[in-house]
């Protein structure tokens, strides 16, 4: 037995058919979408991890100590994006380009003794066949001249612990080298990386002419390698969220995006990524990024960030690696989302229902107006899922615009800068689209206007600053010219 609103509804609507909706099914009665063909589609969209594989046997970001001792650290660089080797990846190179940051003790890192460290590898001696070799290994970070007075471990492990990111130090003389003997008055070199090494890594023997002869080429010796014993756990970069790891599995999970090298193992580089990934014209802006280090033949090789517009987590962590490939140090971040419920999932209902508001959104209606601001669960009628918002009055009893807002002002800081991201369709009844409009505000003031017409599906992003407890509102839609908006996201930007 139909309720009794409703079947008051059926009645009116049987009788009242205005001029402006005549021949259109009101979204109230469950009327069909003129074109529902560009709803979120997720076929095929899965994590391309063949291209990923592909890049990682062709990437070369490995280097070592050359140059001036004492270079500021660089900034993280990008080795490769979509299979495409950057100049920073196809050459070994020593990085010593683009320093824009001293370097600086970790943050968060207490000062570490040398008991914090432990030996990985030994050296071969001082005596003249004692020919050794440095580290060629990734995330090189800097290095410096210790004195050489004795084989001074110590002072190299606190130049380690001062140097951000560093974990790993490969201490050794480097002979024939005339700036060393002469000008810097000490041959004993400290290198640090951003991720350990092993000895197999020790490649560079030297042999280059350095001096006028008869001094002969460059050579290495009693080359050793220190790690800390414990790795930090990185912090979860502004607007990120820990989902999972670290594990040894990377995601392969729909709303794959792209991805990116780094040269070192650096989550804020990677949010970087994800911040200014272009939007996917299906899915939207990037909102989890998953950070993973390859390991081919026992050596680190690169650091691989995957961006995704679907968050995931550690269920399709399941990408453990391939052949002589291995995945170590799997993690994913999701990105906050200052809205609750964008999605308007959260409207209790089992197949068919909506609502001007509920725990999550408020749906208001102006002076004489009737459901002119609502929230329906219904799987046709949304860009995802099964909620979606609606402007315009959803039994169609009047042409007046509503306002649809978040239940609770947003957790937003003053000053800091965001991004309003949302889908937007007013296709519902066709060519009477024509006059569709949506005005988005913040804090009650329109920030974007939109006189889409007739539009499917389609994605936008408003930048706005945060005044702190920030109030979002969507307004518009003016029957039959309906507004439906979905997957409302406001993300920290940069």
């Amino acid at each position: 037995m139909l309720h009794f609103e409703k079947l008051l509804l059926t009645i009116t609507l049987a009788v009242r058919v205005t001029a402006s909706v005549t021949n259109v099914v009101p979204p109230a009665l469950k009327g069909a979408w003129n074109d529902p063909s560009n709803y979120l589609v997720l076929e095929g969209t899965l994590t391309d991890t063949e291209s990923i594989t592909n890049t990682i046997a062709i990437v070369d970001q490995k280097s070592g100590a050359i140059g001036e001792p004492n270079q500021p650290v660089p900034d993280t660089a990008i080795t490769a994006v979509d299979g495409q080797l950057t100049a920073a990846g196809s050459s070994r190179t020593s990085n010593a380009t683009a320093r824009r940051e001293l370097w600086k003790r970790s943050p968060g890192i207490h000062a570490r003794a040398p008991s914090d460290y432990e030996l990985v590898f030994g050296g071969t001696g001082v005596g003249l066949q004692a020919r050794d070799a440095s580290i060629q290994g990734t995330a090189y970070l800097t290095f410096t001249l210790v004195n050489n007075a004795t084989y001074n471990v110590e002072d190299c492990l606190n130049f380690c612990d001062q140097v951000d990111k560093c974990v790993f130090a490969n201490l050794y003389y480097e002979y024939n080298n005339d700036a060393l003997d002469h000008r810097e008055t000490s041959n004993l070199k400290c290198a640090v990386y951003a991720d350990v090494h092993s000895a197999a890594e020790k490649t560079n023997f030297g042999g280059q002419q350095l001096e006028a002869p008869p001094a002969g080429l460059t050579y290495i010796q009693q080359s050793s390698g220190w790690s800390a014993k414990s790795l930090v756990e990185p912090t979860a970069p502004d607007g990120y969220e820990l989902t999972y790891g670290p594990t040894g599995g990377a995601n392969n999970s729909p709303g794959y995006m792209g991805f990116a090298f780094l040269d070192r193992y650096d989550v804020d580089a990677c949010a970087q990524e994800c911040n200014k990934r272009g939007a996917d014209g299906n899915g939207g802006a990037c909102q989890y990024f998953n950070i993973w280090r390859a390991v081919v033949n026992g050596d680190p090789t690169t650091y691989s960030c995957s961006m995704y517009f679907v968050v995931s987590d550690e269920s399709t962590a399941v990408n453990y690696g391939q052949g002589d490939l291995k995945v170590t140090f799997a993690r994913g971040y999701q990105r906050k989302n200052y809205v609750v419920d964008g999605g308007f999932e959260g409207l209790p209902c089992s197949d068919f229902c909506y609502k001007d508001s509920y725990s999550n959104w408020v749906g208001t209606s102006p002076v004489g107006g009737n459901l002119d601001a609502s929230i329906f669960h219904y799987q046709p009628y949304a860009h995802a899922g099964n909620g979606v918002g609606l402007l315009g009055s959803a039994s169609g009893l009047d042409t007046l615009s509503g306002t649809l807002s978040p239940a609770q002002p947003l957790q937003t800081q003053s000053g800091k800068n965001y991004v309003i991201n949302f889908f937007h369709a007013s296709a519902f009844s066709g060519p009477l689209e024509a006059n569709a409009v949506l005005e988005v505000l913040w804090n009650n003031v329109v920030v974007y206007t939109i006189h889409p017409g007739y539009s499917n599906w389609q994605f936008y992003s408003v930048p706005v600053i945060g005044q702190g407890n920030d109030v979002l509102a969507f307004r518009g839609g003016a029957a039959p010219a309906w507004s439906f908006i979905d997957d409302v996201a406001v993300f920290l930007s940069y």
